[in-house]
């Protein structure tokens, strides 16, 4: 603990933001960077809390009050390391994570939580800056061959882990670049590309064969790979997008969330893109109101839209500021819970009519067969006596038609893709429709593991490291018998891993 009274001295402070202006002229991140000297600052507002519950919030398990006080003492290389043992992708994470630490933070019960994911962020890019990320190639190959499948955050995670437990891993990808979501579907203004690729490199230096694409399932086949290779790991993540199967869905100008936002991506890379979608010059949509849909507005605001609305189905949550204290929280949500709170993102900043309690029941189109604009009602939320669930019904005499040539489609999804090594390998699944796998990471397929967002469904990057590194531990136990690789993971599986 750098500063016993420093939680009472000091004030939150993060990093700002370019004004709107400025940033909406281009695509790359805009963030104003704290110095290193207020960094410690707010380094010394963390307590080193006997019990941490902002290791509760954070997948990883990242020993965040450690590298909180080595900050605050200057120690930045011990810093970086202590963040790299848990985070193989920490500069990723600083930027994009929604920071699940920071809610279940002690301090925020009663006071603006410890700046953790700024901290962190910064460790992560000094890291960088001063040469102390480097390829850690293992000393010894253990000869056995592992095939990931999907290089997104889960696929990365788990080939560098393999790696650099000696196993030789072979990572395909069906796009022309790796990264998955990461290099497609996450905004430049968001994570500026280079840094992915600079990762890419690392790992390329540490002996991990990429193999860009190659569609597994038809170029080459899952059975293949089960033959080919030791083991295999299932990364390809949950890209079925939810549909709207309304009348007018058919017509041109509604478009999914993940058909826009790579093609922008696709262009800032400098590739040509044939009839790109954008939404210049257009009343744009967005139906759904997370994540994705926020990504969507930032980009369309770039691309010089007319208007832009987002449409969210649920009630408008409670609006409690940036930071509630925990008496000002939901009951459902107590602290260290993620809260169910009013959240306004810098892309709804930018200039955003966001609207709630919303039901799109019909596209619009014109002669011509074009989107001309949607029809919505009005809903209100209830619970069903019957079976205690939530339920909504459309309130009469709130239909409304909107002006809109450009709807995007950003609902969330509802699982992998049920054809390729899913059907090649026969594999089951769960009531979700993810791949069904235990604590250890197995399919019903011998040999065949299943990590990330096609195992647990749709979910933060964040936690998609986490499953890459903890099913990398699974393969290399069932490989060899024995693993080095750490675990974060409480439970029967982890006390075998570490006992076996």
């Amino acid at each position: 603990m750098g500063e016993p009274r420093g939680f009472m001295k000091y004030e939150r402070k993060v990093s700002g933001y370019a004004p709107v202006t400025d940033r909406l002229k281009h695509y790359n991140e805009f963030l104003t960077i704290l110095p290193p000297e207020e960094v410690k600052t707010q380094g010394a507002r963390c307590m080193d809390c006997g019990v941490p519950f902002c290791h509760t919030g954070c997948p990883l398990g990242n020993i965040i009050p450690d590298f909180n006080d080595l900050v605050y003492r200057q120690q930045w290389h011990e810093a970086s390391q202590r963040l790299h043992a848990t985070n193989n992708f920490p500069e990723f994470t600083g930027r994009v994570c929604p920071a699940p630490c920071e809610t279940a933070c002690v301090l925020g019960i009663n006071e603006d939580p410890v700046a953790i994911k700024q901290i962190e962020m910064a460790i992560a890019d000094k890291a960088w800056d001063e040469g102390w990320v480097v390829p850690e190639a293992p000393n010894v190959r253990t000869g056995k061959r592992v095939a990931v499948v999907g290089s997104g955050p889960a696929g990365l995670a788990a080939a560098q882990q393999l790696n650099r437990a000696g196993h030789l891993v072979t990572l395909f990808e069906r796009a022309d670049r790796p990264g998955g979501l990461l290099m497609y579907g996450i905004p430049d203004f968001k994570l500026e590309k280079w840094r992915v690729w600079r990762r890419v490199e690392q790992m390329r230096e540490e002996g991990v064969e990429f193999r860009c694409g190659v569609d597994v399932g038809t170029d080459i086949s899952g059975q293949q790979l089960a033959e080919e290779y030791d083991s295999v790991v299932l990364t390809g993540g949950a890209t079925l997008g939810r549909d709207l199967p309304i009348p007018g869905r058919e017509l041109e100008g509604v478009h999914y969330a993940m058909e826009f936002l790579p093609q922008q991506n696709k262009k800032n890379a400098g590739d040509e893109v044939p009839s790109q979608i954008v939404a210049a010059g257009k009343d744009v949509i967005v139906i759904g109101g997370g994540d994705t849909g926020s990504d969507c507005d930032g980009t369309s605001n770039r691309q010089g839209c007319k208007s832009l609305t987002q449409f969210e189905l649920l009630p408008q949550p409670p609006d409690l500021g940036k930071y509630p204290r925990r008496h000002e929280r939901p009951a459902h949500t107590p602290w260290p819970l993620w809260p169910l709170m009013m959240r306004t993102s810098s892309s709804h900043e930018e200039g955003c009519r966001r609207e709630f309690g919303i039901l799109t029941k019909e596209f619009l189109g014109d002669a011509a067969g074009k989107l001309r604009g949607l029809k919505t009602v009005r809903i209100e939320w209830y619970t069903d006596e019957a079976s205690g669930q939530q339920k909504f019904r459309e309130l009469a005499g709130t239909e409304q038609e909107w002006p809109c040539q450009l709807a995007l489609l950003a609902m969330g999804f509802v699982g992998p893709e049920k054809h390729g090594p899913i059907a090649d390998l026969g594999l089951d699944l769960d009531p979700r429709g993810n791949v069904k796998a235990g604590a250890d990471f197995m399919t019903s397929r011998e040999g065949v593991f299943a990590a990330g967002d096609m195992r647990r469904g749709q979910s933060l990057v964040v936690w998609a490291i986490h499953e890459g590194r903890e099913c990398a531990r699974a393969v290399d136990l069932w490989l060899m018998g024995q693993t080095n690789l750490p675990s974060t993971t409480a439970g029967e599986f982890a006390v075998h891993a570490a006992t076996s």
